[in-house]
């Protein structure tokens, strides 16, 4: 096939032998089946943000830190060197989390570097050793379900014991391999303890998670796993082997009504969202 433009360079400089084929395009990037030597890896190519369609990003990136003084001023003004900086630092969010959360046991694809807007990565193959599908994609026993519901909890788990929240996390952003889910789409991961949002959010990934889950394992709606983890993380008590139970005692005071409307206005958006993949697929 043609070699994308932004793919051009790694060729040149011996990264990568050959682009076999477009394996997805999604709302931020465009991923490729790329022959690196003898293995087969992807090439995540990021979108321009004037052609992403990923909703409210300012919203994902606050509180992420930027050391260099001179980069956050030339963000904030928007400026032309400010948006390259902007689009450099929503990039690499991506690889870093996909490096820091692979440390912390949770399963992701293994990066190999981030090259002029473009990540390689491990690909991800299911038991039969083509390209893993998509948890959308396929079905399962309800016994299945249970056992991988439990394991995707663990890795929220794990992800917020190292501060992080994926933010957009649903059945179209885990893959299935030989040994279970594997999370993918990492570019919008969230600071957990300095985003406004982080809890809300955090309670969206998990229903995404769970009412997939639940098709096939109707029990699991009535758990509450992100409720949980988010008093442990309040209380300073996460730890990456806690054994979630799903179960919290809501407390008995008024609730907080502006919180709760702006968790439906978030749902409400993500399932526009989720329409809009369905049709597209």
């Amino acid at each position: 096939m043609k070699v994308p433009k932004s793919i051009q360079p790694l060729i040149d400089d011996g990264l990568v032998d050959e682009v076999l084929r477009s394996l997805m395009s999604g709302k931020e990037a465009q991923v490729f089946l790329v022959r690196c030597g003898q293995e087969i890896c992807c090439a995540k190519v990021y979108k321009d943000v004037a052609d992403r369609s990923f909703k409210k990003a300012v919203q994902y990136q606050e509180g992420r830190k930027i050391r260099n003084s001179r980069r956050q001023r030339a963000m904030e003004k928007r400026s032309k060197f400010g948006r390259d900086q902007q689009e450099e630092v929503w990039q690499r969010a991506e690889v870093d989390a996909l490096f820091q959360l692979a440390a912390a046991g949770v399963r992701v694809p293994k990066p190999y570097g981030l090259f002029g807007g473009v990540l390689l990565m491990e690909l991800i193959v299911g038991a039969d050793g083509d390209v893993a599908p998509r948890l959308n994609d396929i079905s399962m026993s309800a016994e299945q379900a249970i056992k991988d519901h439990a394991t995707v909890m663990n890795y929220i788990l794990r992800m917020m014991c190292v501060g992080l929240i994926h933010g957009d996390l649903s059945e179209f952003n885990v893959l299935q391999d030989a040994n279970g889910p594997v999370i993918i789409d990492l570019p919008q991961v969230v600071n957990a303890a300095a985003n406004n949002s982080a809890k809300s959010m955090l309670q969206r990934d998990v229903e995404n998670i769970t009412q997939y889950y639940a098709r096939f394992a109707p029990a699991l709606e009535h758990t509450h796993y992100a409720e949980e983890i988010w008093e442990l993380h309040e209380k300073g008590e996460l730890r990456p082997d806690f054994k979630l139970t799903g179960m919290f005692e809501f407390p008995t005071e008024a609730a907080d009504v502006d919180a709760v409307l702006h968790l439906i206005d978030m749902a409400y958006e993500e399932e526009q969202e989720r329409q809009e993949r369905l049709r597209n697929n």
